[in-house]
């Protein structure tokens, strides 16, 4: 045999030996490898936040708790009504203030007769007749509300009828003239502060939208 079919041989044998070789280090390719990602780091997972339907109702929340019992008392007024608003409702219960104070300075029975309940009503016009017995009279022009809050609110499921209780702070100009027209307490250019807390209610899904005034207090 020559030696350079020896030689060739050798080669051979070695080349075979790197083969098994290869093979057991890197196994068998069959045409197709599968691509390989790279892993992500894993991101550390926050608390997850239930979703409530709805939301927060900011018609309620601007004034009151939700959770609280103004706030849960609201939501049923709006769940009887879908109409109603906390909002609306406060711009009227202002308006209101002021139209039931100055009738009670002036002594207008009728007009306190469409926004007060009977009870109040009667204790209303008990006073304005002790004054006008008294041959005494009220002069006065509103100046304004200075603040303005609600501090409570209840709903009656079985009745469907919701009561609001709001603090007013008026500031008012009033003074009392005898028969004589001479003024015997306040004056012309006296601003008085006054803090009333009244309580509104009225029955939902009624035909009757307004509000009456339940109840007073200072």
């Amino acid at each position: 045999m020559s030696p350079a079919v020896i030689q060739l041989l050798v080669l051979a044998a070695i080349a075979v030996f790197l083969f098994f070789r290869l093979k057991g280090v890197l196994g068998t390719r069959d045409g197709f490898e599968p691509t390989i990602e790279p892993r992500k780091p894993d991101t550390a997972k926050g608390p997850e936040f239930e979703v409530i339907e709805g939301g927060l109702d900011r018609d309620i929340t601007d004034h009151v708790e939700m959770g609280s019992r103004a706030g849960q008392a609201f939501a049923k007024m709006k769940k009887a009504e879908s109409d109603f608003s906390v909002n609306e409702f406060l711009g009227g219960a202002r308006q209101a203030y002021e139209m039931i104070l100055m009738a009670f300075e002036g002594d207008d029975l009728e007009t306190l007769k469409q926004f007060l309940a009977t009870d109040v009503y009667d204790s209303f016009a008990a006073v304005i007749a002790e004054r006008q017995e008294a041959g005494l009279s009220v002069k006065a022009t509103f100046v304004g509300v200075r603040e303005m809050k609600i501090t409570g609110a209840k709903f009656n499921a079985r009745n469907k009828e919701g009561e609001i209780t709001m603090r007013f702070v008026g500031e008012i100009v009033s003074y009392v003239e005898d028969a004589n027209g001479k003024i015997v307490e306040g004056g012309r250019d006296v601003i008085k502060r006054q803090t009333d807390t009244w309580s509104f209610a009225r029955k939902f899904n009624s035909n009757d939208p307004n509000w009456e005034l339940v109840s007073t207090g200072g």
